[in-house]
């Protein structure tokens, strides 16, 4: 069963992956095995797709390694809910498809080691017998996780997505 993994304030992309395992640095290695190798060791370790991390403040603050997101995409990472995240690491992990929640409430709610499923068509977490509603992302964010990336999502679709989807819609509504 997957579960979450709890982490504090101000996770920096070093800790998520070190400078010296980075894809040039070790070219013929997956870079979602340095996942959190040296901050985290028991992450490295024992981490499993679908498990889910849960963190404060300013996640993936630091540097704008596209490889940080990309290492936790790799390891199968359901998702992540924190307080706030940087806003390039936000960016890189959403361009990835590894989907991100930006909810205080619900990061406070969850707790190291619990068991937890996610599902991010109906934008709920089952945990610990409770049913907690995540936030909704934004629709053009939506688009592209459940496209894989927007390198998927601009492959299958010839575009990149319409960021304003919403007053798309309401324009749309307002010509018929």
């Amino acid at each position: 069963m997957p579960r979450v993994w709890k982490f504090a304030n101000d996770v920096d992309t070093d800790q998520i992956v070190p400078g010296r395992y980075a894809p040039y640095m070790r070219p013929d290695e997956d870079v979602g095995t340095a996942a959190f190798i040296e901050a985290h060791p028991d992450f490295n370790a024992n981490a499993q797709p679908g498990d889910v991390i849960v963190a404060g403040r300013n996640f993936g603050c630091g540097s704008s390694r596209e490889y940080a997101p990309l290492a936790l995409k790799r390891r199968g990472i359901a998702a992540i809910i924190a307080d706030s995240f940087a806003r390039i690491f936000y960016r890189n992990a959403i361009n990835l498809g590894l989907p991100l929640f930006d909810d205080s409430r619900l990061a406070s709610l969850l707790t190291d080691g619990a068991a937890i499923s996610i599902c991010l068509s109906t934008g709920t977490v089952n945990v610990e017998g409770r049913r907690l509603q995540l936030p909704v992302l934004p629709p053009f964010a939506q688009k592209i996780i459940e496209a894989g990336g927007i390198s998927n999502y601009v492959r299958q679709t010839g575009e990149f997505p319409d960021v304003d989807d919403s007053a798309t819609a309401v324009d749309e509504t307002a010509r018929q």
